[in-house]
């Protein structure tokens, strides 16, 4: 830059320098990049219908492969089983007793779904993915327990928790059915907790579907109604909670379970109570 004579005016100076500061941040201001286009004008996209045949066609095979997979493992389970795992088999229910085979064509699963831990006699079989558990005519198997070759417990996702069959009676109905009924009845006590009694309500009832001579249930259901100022129906599971009682050991069972007895003293009393306001 020249050397400004000291006669140069103050006003020039600024102009100068204003002009010379602006040239400066011209040249660091953003710069283009010219890069070339993916696409020109008048530029054709290729179709994308060969790459969608020879993704179809790979899954068409990886199906057969997996078909051909279940099929040999079906073969094996049903080549010499016991009439009672072949009806398991059928039902696609896994059951004690069977072998690992077996699980897999009860579940309709190959070994890929399948993560296998051994540990001397004992083997374990866990879901290899959280995203897609088998599952069986009974719900979704979380672990599966061998003593040698054959399954000594089962232990599916319940629906607070786990629910693990180990003994031939826990297979039955009824065992299974009270299983679920505790399980409705865990999530109402819950929602109980949490002061949504519409849903605790709603879970309780649903217990009593299948547990209807449940003393301790009915009496629960008994207060919410009562809470909710449905006199006639509280009163009529309140009377239901003290009759599915056996009145020959009420005293016995009151004397040693405080809450038993203060549940049967208030059922008492609130049935007086709402018998009066009824009529």
């Amino acid at each position: 830059m020249p050397i400004l004579p000291m006669t140069q005016s103050p006003r020039t100076f600024a102009m100068l320098a204003l002009i010379a500061g602006t040239s400066l941040a011209a040249c660091n201001g953003p710069r283009v990049v010219q890069e070339r286009p993916v696409l020109m004008t008048g530029d054709r996209v290729a179709m994308a219908d060969e790459a969608i045949a020879d993704a179809r066609a790979r899954e068409a095979v990886a199906r057969l492969d997996r078909q051909a997979t279940h099929d040999s493992l079906t073969a094996a389970a049903v080549a010499n089983c016991d009439p009672a795992i072949c009806d398991a088999i059928g039902r696609g229910e896994v059951a004690l007793g069977m072998t690992s085979a077996q699980v897999m064509a009860a579940t309709r699963s190959a070994p890929e779904a399948w993560s296998v831990r051994r540990a001397g006699s004992s083997t374990v079989m866990t879901p290899a993915s959280l995203d897609a558990m088998p599952v069986d005519a009974q719900g979704t198997l979380a672990l599966v327990q061998f003593d040698g070759e054959r399954v000594a417990s089962v232990a599916r996702r319940d629906r607070t928790g786990l629910r693990v069959e180990s003994r031939a009676q826990d297979t039955t109905r009824a065992s299974r059915t009270t299983a679920l009924a505790n399980a409705l009845v865990r999530e109402g006590d819950d929602f109980v907790a949490a002061g949504d009694r519409t849903r605790a309500l709603e879970r309780y009832d649903r217990a009593l579907v299948m547990s209807p001579d449940d003393a301790m249930l009915n009496y629960k259901v008994g207060q919410l109604l009562d809470q909710q100022l449905r006199p006639v129906e509280a009163l009529m599971r309140y009377q239901k909670f003290l009759l599915s009682l056996e009145l020959q050991r009420i005293d016995a069972v009151g004397t040693q379970n405080a809450k038993l007895a203060e549940a049967i003293a208030l059922a008492q009393q609130r049935i007086v109570v709402l018998d009066r306001r009824g009529r």
